[in-house]
């Protein structure tokens, strides 16, 4: 993930059955360049611009991703998360995956009013 302020866009992931696939066809079509990213058994990868910047991840939907949809998530920085999901509660919002941490870097899923899905993340990078 990028160093992100609070608010700001901290990064990109897909999660899908065949990462691997996907993970080409992305390096094919738009030039990125994947790094391994060891999970154990099997690598996830971050996908790195040209220039060797990381852009988003490409994982497999394995262990602990295996139940997300495959469609491109997008991570907010949150200042606190668990305050954070709160606040999106109480205003019509709906939690459809519990946080994964509560540290720098620990995230949850949310759906908004509307029915998008998107990432919440403790800030990774601190201010």
């Amino acid at each position: 993930m990028s160093q992100a302020r609070v608010g700001t866009i901290a990064g990109f992931d897909l999660t899908v059955q065949d990462a691997d696939r996907i993970r080409d066809f992305y390096a094919d079509v738009v030039g990125w360049k994947p790094e391994p990213l060891s999970m154990g058994d099997y690598d996830d990868y971050v996908m790195l611009a040209p220039d060797g910047s990381p852009v988003a991840g490409i994982c497999h939907a394995r262990s602990g991703n295996a139940d997300l949809p495959p469609q491109w998530i997008t991570y907010i920085a949150v200042s606190d998360l668990s305050e954070s999901l709160t606040r999106a509660t109480e205003k019509g919002g709906e939690v459809v995956r519990q946080p994964n941490g509560t540290g720098p870097g620990g995230f949850a899923l949310i759906k908004d009013p509307a029915g998008a899905v998107v990432a919440l993340m403790q800030n990774p990078h601190p201010s």
